[in-house]
């Protein structure tokens, strides 16, 4: 089963005043493992698009389903608890804690959850080795290079398990050496544990490393390349 089934998804934004067509008929299906990245120009639906993927907004018409769940049918609640347990979010603001440590970043999500405090400890010490972090754990975010918060922003967002990370033009805010070490590891996890990575990108540091490449314009599907 696909991880992501999407049909028919339209966004139209002030549909009463001066309607803004966001998204025009967008069928799209991801399955697991893959490395994707969504293109396109400013304005031509990549940021709706990851939205609505990741339930953060509701298509104005259409439906998508994650694992199975169609996301119309939960309500605000539900989604909230859905998005905690089935995806995780990089953003291009890192969107970090300030008085939180990179340990406690990392396990926020997990502490929502309620997870024990063993498992949480466990889980968070393998993804910050994983993302090379192991002596930043008592750090804070102001402590940190804008590529290290961004490692801590991909743990955090593998913490819970997820089925799959949205990642929103994240190395925009990085120099190079900092963005191809996020990229290493990225698609290290992506290749050696099967996590699934979509990004809505205009970076062709990401776009060179992607295995599928779907281009919008004007809220359509322009080209689909699978590499």
């Amino acid at each position: 089963m696909p991880i992501i089934e999407a049909h028919g998804l339209t966004k139209t934004y002030n549909p009463d005043k001066v309607p803004v067509h966001a998204l025009r008929g967008v069928d799209l299906t991801v399955e697991k493992g893959e490395f994707t990245a969504i293109i396109g120009p400013s304005g031509s639906g990549k940021t709706t698009l990851l939205n609505i993927i990741g339930g953060l907004d509701r298509p104005t018409e259409g439906f998508i389903k994650v694992d199975g769940t169609d996301l119309s049918t939960l309500s605000d609640n539900q989604l909230i608890d859905f998005r905690q347990k089935n995806i995780g979010f990089v953003f291009q603001s890192y969107n970090l804690i300030p008085v939180l440590n990179v340990a406690e970043n990392t396990e926020f999500v997990m502490l929502l959850q309620k997870r024990p405090k063993a498992e949480r400890e466990k889980r968070v010490a393998e993804l910050l080795h994983a993302v090379g972090l192991d002596d930043k754990m008592d750090k804070r975010p102001s402590e940190l290079s804008g590529g290290q918060q961004q490692r801590v922003a991909v743990a955090r967002a593998l913490a819970p398990k997820p089925s799959f990370i949205l990642a929103d033009e994240p190395t925009a805010n990085l120099d190079s050496k900092s963005a191809f070490n996020l990229l290493d590891i990225m698609e290290q996890l992506n290749r050696e544990e099967g996590i699934t990575f979509i990004f809505s990108t205009h970076d062709s540091r990401v776009i060179e490393r992607a295995r599928r490449v779907i281009s919008l314009v004007d809220g359509q599907i322009a080209k689909d390349e699978r590499r």
